[in-house]
Protein backbone atom coordinates (compact mmCIF):
# COMPACT_ATOMS: atom_id res chain seq x y z
CA UNK A 1 0.00 0.00 0.00
CA UNK A 2 2.83 2.40 0.84
CA UNK A 3 4.53 1.66 -2.48
CA UNK A 4 1.23 2.45 -4.25
CA UNK A 5 1.07 5.74 -2.37
CA UNK A 6 4.60 6.66 -3.47
CA UNK A 7 3.81 5.78 -7.10
CA UNK A 8 0.66 7.91 -6.98
CA UNK A 9 2.64 10.87 -5.64
CA UNK A 10 5.28 10.44 -8.34
CA UNK A 11 2.57 10.18 -10.98
CA UNK A 12 0.97 13.37 -9.69
CA UNK A 13 4.28 15.23 -9.82
CA UNK A 14 5.15 14.15 -13.36
CA UNK A 15 1.67 14.90 -14.71
CA UNK A 16 1.78 18.38 -13.17
CA UNK A 17 5.25 18.79 -14.69
CA UNK A 18 4.07 17.62 -18.12
CA UNK A 19 1.05 19.91 -17.84
CA UNK A 20 3.40 22.82 -17.10
CA UNK A 21 5.55 21.97 -20.12
CA UNK A 22 2.50 21.73 -22.39
CA UNK A 23 1.16 25.09 -21.22
CA UNK A 24 4.58 26.75 -21.64
CA UNK A 25 5.01 25.32 -25.16
CA UNK A 26 1.55 26.59 -26.02
CA UNK A 27 2.34 30.02 -24.58
CA UNK A 28 5.53 30.32 -26.66
CA UNK A 29 3.92 29.11 -29.89
CA UNK A 30 3.12 31.72 -32.55
CA UNK A 31 0.52 29.49 -34.20
CA UNK A 32 -2.98 29.81 -32.72
CA UNK A 33 -3.94 26.21 -33.52
CA UNK A 34 -0.79 24.85 -31.87
CA UNK A 35 -1.34 27.11 -28.88
CA UNK A 36 -4.85 25.73 -28.44
CA UNK A 37 -3.69 22.14 -29.00
CA UNK A 38 -0.96 22.37 -26.36
CA UNK A 39 -3.29 24.23 -24.00
CA UNK A 40 -5.87 21.45 -24.21
CA UNK A 41 -3.13 18.90 -23.54
CA UNK A 42 -2.03 20.94 -20.53
CA UNK A 43 -5.46 21.17 -18.92
CA UNK A 44 -6.12 17.46 -19.61
CA UNK A 45 -2.92 16.44 -17.81
CA UNK A 46 -3.68 18.85 -14.97
CA UNK A 47 -7.07 17.20 -14.45
CA UNK A 48 -5.62 13.68 -14.63
CA UNK A 49 -2.88 14.72 -12.19
CA UNK A 50 -5.50 16.08 -9.77
CA UNK A 51 -7.46 12.81 -9.98
CA UNK A 52 -4.29 10.84 -9.22
CA UNK A 53 -3.57 13.15 -6.28
CA UNK A 54 -7.08 12.44 -4.96
CA UNK A 55 -6.21 8.74 -5.15
CA UNK A 56 -2.98 9.52 -3.27
CA UNK A 57 -4.94 11.35 -0.55
CA UNK A 58 -7.43 8.47 -0.21
CA UNK A 59 -4.59 5.91 -0.02
CA UNK A 60 -2.84 7.95 2.66
CA UNK A 61 -6.09 8.16 4.64
CA UNK A 62 -6.42 4.37 4.49
CA UNK A 63 -2.83 3.88 5.66
CA UNK A 64 -2.75 6.57 8.34
CA UNK A 65 -6.35 6.56 9.47
CA UNK A 66 -6.67 10.34 9.28
CA UNK A 67 -6.91 13.09 6.70
CA UNK A 68 -3.36 13.94 5.52
CA UNK A 69 -2.90 17.53 6.66
CA UNK A 70 -1.11 16.97 9.98
CA UNK A 71 2.50 17.88 9.09
CA UNK A 72 4.47 20.04 6.67
CA UNK A 73 4.66 17.47 3.86
CA UNK A 74 0.96 16.70 3.99
CA UNK A 75 -0.18 20.31 4.26
CA UNK A 76 2.01 21.66 1.45
CA UNK A 77 1.02 18.73 -0.80
CA UNK A 78 -2.64 19.49 -0.08
CA UNK A 79 -2.04 23.21 -0.69
CA UNK A 80 -0.62 22.22 -4.07
CA UNK A 81 -3.79 20.20 -4.74
CA UNK A 82 -5.98 23.15 -3.69
CA UNK A 83 -4.09 25.47 -6.04
CA UNK A 84 -4.54 23.04 -8.96
CA UNK A 85 -8.26 22.63 -8.25
CA UNK A 86 -8.62 26.41 -7.99
CA UNK A 87 -6.84 26.82 -11.32
CA UNK A 88 -9.01 24.17 -13.02
CA UNK A 89 -12.21 25.83 -11.79
CA UNK A 90 -11.09 29.28 -12.96
CA UNK A 91 -9.82 27.84 -16.25
CA UNK A 92 -13.28 26.59 -17.15
CA UNK A 93 -14.70 30.00 -16.27
CA UNK A 94 -12.21 32.09 -18.28
CA UNK A 95 -10.51 29.57 -20.65
CA UNK A 96 -7.08 31.14 -20.10
CA UNK A 97 -4.30 28.80 -21.22
CA UNK A 98 -1.76 31.42 -20.22
CA UNK A 99 -2.83 31.11 -16.59
CA UNK A 100 -1.88 27.43 -16.73
CA UNK A 101 1.64 28.28 -17.95
CA UNK A 102 2.25 29.97 -14.60
CA UNK A 103 -0.16 28.18 -12.21
CA UNK A 104 0.98 24.64 -12.99
CA UNK A 105 4.71 25.43 -12.53
CA UNK A 106 3.72 26.93 -9.17
CA UNK A 107 2.04 23.62 -8.31
CA UNK A 108 5.20 21.73 -9.32
CA UNK A 109 7.29 24.00 -7.08
CA UNK A 110 4.95 23.44 -4.12
CA UNK A 111 4.90 19.65 -4.55
CA UNK A 112 8.68 19.56 -4.96
CA UNK A 113 9.06 21.69 -1.82
CA UNK A 114 6.70 19.40 0.09
CA UNK A 115 8.85 16.39 -0.80
CA UNK A 116 11.85 17.73 1.11
CA UNK A 117 10.00 17.09 4.38
CA UNK A 118 9.59 13.57 5.86
CA UNK A 119 6.94 11.77 3.82
CA UNK A 120 6.37 8.80 6.12
CA UNK A 121 2.85 8.31 7.47
CA UNK A 122 2.94 9.22 11.15
CA UNK A 123 0.32 8.67 13.87
CA UNK A 124 -1.50 11.76 15.05
CA UNK A 125 -0.28 13.31 18.26
CA UNK A 126 -3.06 13.71 20.89
CA UNK A 127 -3.49 17.43 20.18
CA UNK A 128 -4.46 16.69 16.56
CA UNK A 129 -6.84 13.79 17.20
CA UNK A 130 -10.02 15.62 16.30
CA UNK A 131 -12.40 15.79 13.35
CA UNK A 132 -11.69 19.53 13.32
CA UNK A 133 -8.25 18.73 11.91
CA UNK A 134 -9.50 18.12 8.38
CA UNK A 135 -12.43 20.55 8.64
CA UNK A 136 -10.24 23.47 9.74
CA UNK A 137 -7.05 22.75 7.79
CA UNK A 138 -8.56 21.67 4.47
CA UNK A 139 -10.90 24.64 4.17
CA UNK A 140 -8.07 27.02 5.08
CA UNK A 141 -5.85 25.35 2.46
CA UNK A 142 -8.54 25.58 -0.24
CA UNK A 143 -8.85 29.30 0.43
CA UNK A 144 -5.08 29.70 0.30
CA UNK A 145 -4.95 27.71 -2.95
CA UNK A 146 -7.34 30.19 -4.56
CA UNK A 147 -5.25 33.05 -3.19
CA UNK A 148 -2.28 31.36 -4.86
CA UNK A 149 -4.07 31.39 -8.23
CA UNK A 150 -4.82 35.09 -7.67
CA UNK A 151 -1.11 35.70 -7.02
CA UNK A 152 -0.23 33.86 -10.24
CA UNK A 153 -2.59 35.98 -12.33
CA UNK A 154 -1.25 39.06 -10.51
CA UNK A 155 2.31 38.13 -11.47
CA UNK A 156 1.27 37.68 -15.12
CA UNK A 157 -0.43 41.08 -15.02
CA UNK A 158 2.69 42.72 -13.59
CA UNK A 159 4.94 41.05 -16.18
CA UNK A 160 2.56 42.34 -18.87
CA UNK A 161 2.59 45.88 -17.49
CA UNK A 162 6.16 46.41 -16.23
CA UNK A 163 8.05 43.55 -17.86
CA UNK A 164 9.70 45.81 -20.43
CA UNK A 165 10.96 48.26 -17.81
CA UNK A 166 14.69 48.13 -17.04
CA UNK A 167 14.43 50.26 -13.90
CA UNK A 168 11.83 51.38 -11.40
CA UNK A 169 10.44 50.01 -8.16
CA UNK A 170 7.76 47.90 -9.86
CA UNK A 171 10.35 46.17 -12.05
CA UNK A 172 12.70 45.69 -9.07
CA UNK A 173 10.10 44.11 -6.76
CA UNK A 174 8.73 41.97 -9.58
CA UNK A 175 12.20 40.56 -10.19
CA UNK A 176 12.62 39.90 -6.44
CA UNK A 177 9.31 37.99 -6.49
CA UNK A 178 10.49 35.84 -9.39
CA UNK A 179 13.84 35.29 -7.64
CA UNK A 180 12.02 33.87 -4.60
CA UNK A 181 10.28 31.37 -6.89
CA UNK A 182 13.70 30.42 -8.29
CA UNK A 183 14.89 29.85 -4.71
CA UNK A 184 12.01 27.47 -4.01
CA UNK A 185 12.60 25.48 -7.19
CA UNK A 186 16.40 25.28 -6.92
CA UNK A 187 16.29 24.39 -3.22
CA UNK A 188 13.76 21.62 -3.88
CA UNK A 189 15.99 20.16 -6.60
CA UNK A 190 19.08 20.45 -4.40
CA UNK A 191 17.30 18.76 -1.48
CA UNK A 192 16.05 15.95 -3.72
CA UNK A 193 19.62 15.24 -4.88
CA UNK A 194 20.91 14.87 -1.32
CA UNK A 195 17.93 12.78 -0.24
CA UNK A 196 18.51 10.42 -3.17
CA UNK A 197 22.11 10.08 -1.94
CA UNK A 198 20.82 9.14 1.56
CA UNK A 199 22.91 11.94 3.04
CA UNK A 200 22.52 12.01 6.83
CA UNK A 201 24.22 13.90 9.63
CA UNK A 202 22.91 13.86 13.21
CA UNK A 203 23.65 16.34 15.98
CA UNK A 204 22.64 15.91 19.63
CA UNK A 205 21.96 18.77 22.01
CA UNK A 206 20.03 19.49 25.17
CA UNK A 207 16.59 21.12 25.12
CA UNK A 208 14.76 21.77 28.39
CA UNK A 209 16.84 19.17 30.21
CA UNK A 210 16.42 16.44 27.57
CA UNK A 211 18.87 15.33 24.90
CA UNK A 212 17.34 15.54 21.43
CA UNK A 213 18.72 14.64 18.01
CA UNK A 214 18.47 16.76 14.86
CA UNK A 215 18.89 14.83 11.63
CA UNK A 216 20.24 16.85 8.70
CA UNK A 217 19.59 15.78 5.12
CA UNK A 218 21.59 18.72 3.75
CA UNK A 219 25.21 19.65 4.54
CA UNK A 220 25.11 21.61 7.82
CA UNK A 221 26.12 25.23 7.35
CA UNK A 222 24.37 25.96 10.64
CA UNK A 223 24.43 23.34 13.40
CA UNK A 224 22.13 23.27 16.46
CA UNK A 225 23.06 25.47 19.38
CA UNK A 226 25.55 23.85 21.80
CA UNK A 227 25.44 20.50 19.96
CA UNK A 228 27.74 17.59 19.26
CA UNK A 229 28.05 15.50 16.09
CA UNK A 230 26.91 11.94 16.83
CA UNK A 231 26.45 10.38 13.39
CA UNK A 232 27.60 10.95 9.82
CA UNK A 233 30.38 12.97 8.23
CA UNK A 234 29.67 16.56 7.17
CA UNK A 235 30.98 17.62 3.76
CA UNK A 236 32.60 20.57 5.56
CA UNK A 237 32.57 22.13 9.02
CA UNK A 238 29.51 24.26 9.92
CA UNK A 239 30.20 27.98 9.81
CA UNK A 240 27.97 28.86 12.79
CA UNK A 241 25.49 27.65 15.40
CA UNK A 242 21.79 28.42 15.45
CA UNK A 243 21.01 31.33 17.83
CA UNK A 244 19.96 30.25 21.30
CA UNK A 245 16.75 32.30 21.05
CA UNK A 246 15.44 30.11 18.21
CA UNK A 247 13.15 27.77 20.14
CA UNK A 248 11.18 26.19 17.31
CA UNK A 249 11.25 22.42 16.82
CA UNK A 250 14.46 21.38 15.01
CA UNK A 251 15.43 25.07 14.78
CA UNK A 252 19.03 24.47 13.66
CA UNK A 253 18.03 22.17 10.83
CA UNK A 254 15.31 24.53 9.67
CA UNK A 255 17.54 27.60 9.72
CA UNK A 256 20.10 25.57 7.77
CA UNK A 257 17.41 24.81 5.15
CA UNK A 258 16.44 28.48 4.82
CA UNK A 259 20.06 29.49 4.27
CA UNK A 260 20.56 26.75 1.66
CA UNK A 261 17.42 27.93 -0.14
CA UNK A 262 18.87 31.43 -0.39
CA UNK A 263 22.29 30.21 -1.51
CA UNK A 264 21.01 27.79 -4.16
CA UNK A 265 18.48 30.31 -5.46
CA UNK A 266 21.08 33.05 -5.82
CA UNK A 267 23.50 30.63 -7.48
CA UNK A 268 20.93 29.47 -10.05
CA UNK A 269 19.86 33.06 -10.70
CA UNK A 270 23.47 34.15 -11.17
CA UNK A 271 24.07 31.35 -13.70
CA UNK A 272 20.86 32.31 -15.51
CA UNK A 273 21.86 35.98 -15.64
CA UNK A 274 25.34 35.19 -16.94
CA UNK A 275 23.79 33.17 -19.77
CA UNK A 276 20.80 35.35 -20.68
CA UNK A 277 22.00 38.80 -19.60
CA UNK A 278 18.55 40.12 -18.75
CA UNK A 279 16.17 39.96 -15.76
CA UNK A 280 13.58 37.19 -15.74
CA UNK A 281 10.65 39.61 -16.05
CA UNK A 282 12.08 41.05 -19.28
CA UNK A 283 12.57 37.54 -20.67
CA UNK A 284 8.92 36.68 -19.96
CA UNK A 285 7.42 40.00 -21.05
CA UNK A 286 7.18 39.23 -24.82
CA UNK A 287 5.37 35.96 -24.05
CA UNK A 288 2.47 37.75 -22.31
CA UNK A 289 2.38 40.88 -24.47
CA UNK A 290 -0.94 39.94 -26.13
CA UNK A 291 -2.83 38.95 -22.99
CA UNK A 292 -5.99 40.88 -22.05
CA UNK A 293 -5.22 43.10 -19.04
CA UNK A 294 -8.84 43.26 -17.92
CA UNK A 295 -9.17 39.47 -18.06
CA UNK A 296 -6.15 39.00 -15.77
CA UNK A 297 -7.47 41.63 -13.38
CA UNK A 298 -10.86 39.90 -13.32
CA UNK A 299 -9.26 36.48 -12.65
CA UNK A 300 -7.27 37.94 -9.75
CA UNK A 301 -10.38 39.44 -8.19
CA UNK A 302 -12.58 36.39 -8.80
CA UNK A 303 -10.03 34.00 -7.24
CA UNK A 304 -9.82 36.14 -4.09
CA UNK A 305 -13.58 36.69 -3.96
CA UNK A 306 -14.14 32.90 -4.02
CA UNK A 307 -11.25 32.09 -1.69
CA UNK A 308 -12.02 34.75 0.94
CA UNK A 309 -15.18 33.22 2.49
CA UNK A 310 -13.65 29.73 2.36
CA UNK A 311 -10.50 30.96 4.12
CA UNK A 312 -12.61 32.86 6.66
CA UNK A 313 -14.48 29.68 7.55
CA UNK A 314 -11.36 27.50 7.74
CA UNK A 315 -8.68 29.74 9.21
CA UNK A 316 -10.84 31.75 11.62
CA UNK A 317 -14.28 30.32 12.45
CA UNK A 318 -13.48 26.59 12.38
CA UNK A 319 -10.08 27.30 13.94
CA UNK A 320 -11.66 29.15 16.86
CA UNK A 321 -14.15 26.35 17.45
CA UNK A 322 -11.31 23.80 17.55
CA UNK A 323 -9.19 26.08 19.77
CA UNK A 324 -12.05 26.29 22.27
CA UNK A 325 -12.48 22.53 22.20
CA UNK A 326 -8.72 21.84 22.59
CA UNK A 327 -7.50 24.68 24.82
CA UNK A 328 -10.65 26.12 26.39
CA UNK A 329 -10.46 29.48 24.64
CA UNK A 330 -11.42 30.78 21.20
CA UNK A 331 -8.39 32.99 20.64
CA UNK A 332 -4.96 33.30 22.24
CA UNK A 333 -2.66 35.22 19.84
CA UNK A 334 -0.46 32.21 19.24
CA UNK A 335 1.97 33.02 16.33
CA UNK A 336 -0.06 30.96 13.84
CA UNK A 337 -3.32 32.50 15.01
CA UNK A 338 -1.81 35.96 14.72
CA UNK A 339 -0.59 35.38 11.17
CA UNK A 340 -3.92 33.86 10.15
CA UNK A 341 -5.59 37.02 11.42
CA UNK A 342 -3.06 39.20 9.57
CA UNK A 343 -3.78 37.24 6.37
CA UNK A 344 -7.53 37.62 6.81
CA UNK A 345 -7.21 41.36 7.50
CA UNK A 346 -5.02 41.79 4.41
CA UNK A 347 -7.53 40.16 2.07
CA UNK A 348 -10.37 42.03 3.78
CA UNK A 349 -8.50 45.24 2.98
CA UNK A 350 -8.00 44.05 -0.62
CA UNK A 351 -11.74 43.55 -1.13
CA UNK A 352 -12.54 46.86 0.57
CA UNK A 353 -10.03 48.81 -1.53
CA UNK A 354 -11.16 47.18 -4.75
CA UNK A 355 -14.89 47.54 -4.21
CA UNK A 356 -15.02 50.95 -2.50
CA UNK A 357 -11.88 52.70 -3.74
CA UNK A 358 -11.62 51.20 -7.21
CA UNK A 359 -8.19 49.63 -6.78
CA UNK A 360 -7.81 47.74 -10.04
CA UNK A 361 -4.90 46.91 -12.31
CA UNK A 362 -1.37 47.20 -10.99
CA UNK A 363 -2.33 47.97 -7.39
CA UNK A 364 -4.73 45.02 -7.30
CA UNK A 365 -2.05 42.72 -8.74
CA UNK A 366 0.53 43.79 -6.17
CA UNK A 367 -1.95 43.23 -3.33
CA UNK A 368 -2.64 39.71 -4.63
CA UNK A 369 1.10 38.94 -4.75
CA UNK A 370 1.64 40.52 -1.33
CA UNK A 371 -1.18 38.50 0.23
CA UNK A 372 0.25 35.19 -0.92
CA UNK A 373 3.67 36.32 0.33
CA UNK A 374 2.12 36.68 3.79
CA UNK A 375 0.74 33.14 3.47
CA UNK A 376 4.19 31.78 2.57
CA UNK A 377 5.77 33.63 5.52
CA UNK A 378 3.19 31.96 7.75
CA UNK A 379 3.83 28.58 6.14
CA UNK A 380 7.63 28.70 6.23
CA UNK A 381 8.93 31.15 8.84
CA UNK A 382 6.17 30.80 11.46
CA UNK A 383 5.91 27.01 11.04
CA UNK A 384 9.61 26.28 10.94
CA UNK A 385 11.24 28.86 13.18
CA UNK A 386 8.78 30.49 15.59
CA UNK A 387 7.70 28.28 18.47
CA UNK A 388 4.06 28.11 19.52
CA UNK A 389 1.06 25.88 20.19
CA UNK A 390 0.89 25.04 16.47
CA UNK A 391 4.50 23.80 16.22
CA UNK A 392 3.68 20.34 14.93
CA UNK A 393 5.69 20.58 11.68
Amino acid sequence: MEQLMEKLLEGTFFLYLLSSIAFVIGMTSQNENKRTKWGKAGITMAIIGAVIQIAFIITRIIIGGHFPTSNMFEFIAFLCFALVIGFIVLFFIYRSYLLGAFAMPMAVILLAYASIFPTEVQPLIPALQSHWLYIHVTTAAVGQGLFGVAAVSGIIYLIRKVGHEKKGKNAFFLEITLLVLVMFLSFSAYSYIFRSMDYRVVYAHEVEGQVVAEEYELPPLIKPNASQLVEGEPKFSPIAEAPSWMEGSQAGKKLNSVIWAIITGLLVYAIYFLLVRKPIHRLLAPLVSKVDDELLDEITYRAIAIGYPIFTLGALIFAMIWAHEAWGRFWGWDPKETWAFITWMFYSAYLHLRLSRGWHGTRSAWLAVGGFTIIMINLIVVNLIISGLHSYA
